[in-house]
């Protein structure tokens, strides 16, 4: 019964952290340091060792010689290559979504929609992110593909720090909704191909803006 409880709470430890990086939590480069997580989290240095352990065997953390671990910085050809292929893999799960998303499913992704128009016009940045992601991953988990679901979690993990990035880019926020909206409009339309390409022109767009700022922290 320990034993259970204590795999439990590692796993819950892994899936908080995992969700900070597909959050934005954390930014790219930065040093992720054992006992402040655990404060964070109120929990145990060992399950937060165990889990950053666990995050660095999938590549999304990094260990540094010093045994230090950090968010990795991506560099340019590795940020092209991740948008390629979330382009290909975002854009199948929102065309299977739109053969199957069900009507309560659909007003919740209007109403996510709406909301993250207001907070564009409050400029409040981390409610756009939320909901941003929030929206997104309320199409794919229409597309009844938990496989396809956990490699875009997968992902969006290794992205999430630079998606902060967006809102400091000026050309980019005034029209941040504009494939949303066309996004929504085909899912309306039950248009599968519709929503898969503008998907692939939403990801394509928010990578051009953030490549130009495709950096190591100062």
């Amino acid at each position: 019964m320990l034993k259970l409880e204590h795999q439990t709470l590692n796993d819950r430890a892994y899936g908080a952290l995992k969700q900070e990086l597909i959050s934005g939590g954390f930014s790219p480069g930065q040093s992720l340091v054992i006992r402040k997580l655990a404060e964070t989290f109120g929990i145990s240095t060992t399950p937060i060792r165990e889990a950053l352990q666990r995050l660095v065997a999938e590549r999304l953390l990094e260990m540094r010689t010093n045994r230090s671990i950090i968010v990795p910085l991506l560099s340019a050809p590795a940020f092209e290559e991740l948008t390629r292929i979330r382009i290909a893999v975002e854009g199948l799960a929102g065309e299977m979504a739109a053969s199957r998303i069900s009507e309560s499913g659909l007003v919740d992704i209007q109403v996510t929609l709406a909301g993250m128009q207001r907070a564009i016009e409050a400029d409040d940045n981390r409610a756009y992110l939320s909901l941003n992601e929030a929206f997104h991953f309320a199409i794919y988990q229409q597309a009844g593909a938990p496989i396809l679901l956990n490699m875009i979690r997968d992902l969006w993990g290794r992205v999430g720090p630079y998606l902060k990035l967006l809102m400091q880019a000026d050309r980019y926020i005034p029209r941040s909704n504009d494939a949303h909206r066309r996004i929504v409009a085909a899912l309306e339309q039950r248009n599968g191909s519709g929503v898969r390409v503008s998907i692939e022109q939403d990801i394509a767009a928010a990578a051009a803006v953030l490549s130009e700022n495709l950096r190591a922290p100062d």
